[in-house]
């Protein structure tokens, strides 16, 4: 395929730049040596640490080396139990995962928005468009939970909040998927989002439920309802192959009598607000400090940590 030959063209290109970097730092260390230049080895001292950084980078790239790690991703948000309180989390959650994506260069777009009742929003679905966008946001799924001051709660009593994140790889068109016809359950809405945005007067929403397996899947991000049915039935089949996926995993586990330290679905990170601010991942002990900074986008040392723990 055309996209995972630019792909890899990009990472030689980039080791071919690093080494032509090295070979130009050697041979200034060599003729500052020679002619005892303090001023052109300053000027190695103060390269290195860069070229040192890029090397790393591109270090760390080579473990996202799973099937579909180079794939786009579909990323999925939903509040927890706890209504107004729950909703407002998933919205923050929402903000910041498209403000990492957007650091990070990552093209996004929702195609399903259900907003909550007061405040929030109940569930969120979009789309991550970016090289290795999957390998990358993999590390997010799970549970997230909120400990906070809540802002809806007129004696300020401290709530916990939780909202789940799944994500899935937008598969290759080399990947079939079967999916029965007779096995759907198909409904249309009107298109709705929070700010009017979205909103239709026709039902051109779709909302598809997989009776076997329990799996919803919705798009209205387009008027037209044919295209929405495309990208839902897309999603679906994404969710029906990494579940299937992940039941060999777990199967292969139990033959070896092993059991993972973190389980499908289960709580990850925790973001305390009060009486501390602080923001852990359990799977890793990564911690940080600065809760502003991670609810505005700044987790890639969360997803660098847990990727080096499975590597």
């Amino acid at each position: 395929m055309l996209k995972d030959r630019n792909r890899l063209q990009k990472v030689v290109e980039g080791w071919d730049e690093a080494q032509q970097e090295l070979d130009d730092l050697l041979v200034l260390v060599e003729l500052g040596e020679e002619g005892e230049d303090e001023e052109t080895l300053s000027e190695v001292r103060e390269l290195l640490p860069e070229l040192d950084k890029k090397v790393g980078q591109m270090e760390f790239a080579r473990m996202l080396s799973g099937e579909h790690d180079s794939c786009d991703a579909i990323f999925s948000i939903n509040a927890g139990a706890g209504g107004t309180e729950a909703q407002d989390w998933a919205d923050m959650l929402l903000r910041m995962y498209l403000r990492y994506c957007e650091k990070k260069g990552f093209k996004t777009e929702i195609t399903d928005y259900q907003p909550g009742d007061e405040a929030g929003v109940k569930g969120a679905t979009f789309t991550v468009s970016g090289d290795y966008a999957y390998g990358w946001l993999r590390a997010e799924m799970g549970i997230h939970r909120l400990v906070r001051i809540s802002p809806f709660d007129a004696n300020a009593k401290r709530h916990t909040s939780f909202a789940s994140v799944f994500v899935f790889p937008e598969l290759p068109d080399d990947i079939e998927v079967e999916v029965n016809e007779k096995d759907l359950k198909v409904d249309t809405y009107r298109a709705s989002g929070a700010g009017g945005q979205h909103v239709n007067k026709t039902d051109s929403a779709i909302r598809i439920t997989h009776v076997p397996s329990g799996i919803v899947v919705a798009c209205q991000s387009e008027r037209s309802q044919h295209k929405n049915r495309s990208t839902a039935m897309k999603q679906l089949k994404a969710r029906l192959y990494e579940q299937e996926i992940r039941k060999k995993e777990e199967e292969a586990e139990a033959l070896a009598g092993e059991k993972k330290e973190i389980g499908w679905g289960s709580q990850i990170r925790s973001y305390v607000l009060h009486p501390y601010r602080m923001v852990k991942d359990h799977r890793t002990s990564f911690e940080v400090g600065n809760a502003d900074a991670v609810l505005d986008g700044d987790i890639d040392g969360f997803i660098e940590a847990y990727l080096l723990s499975r590597s």
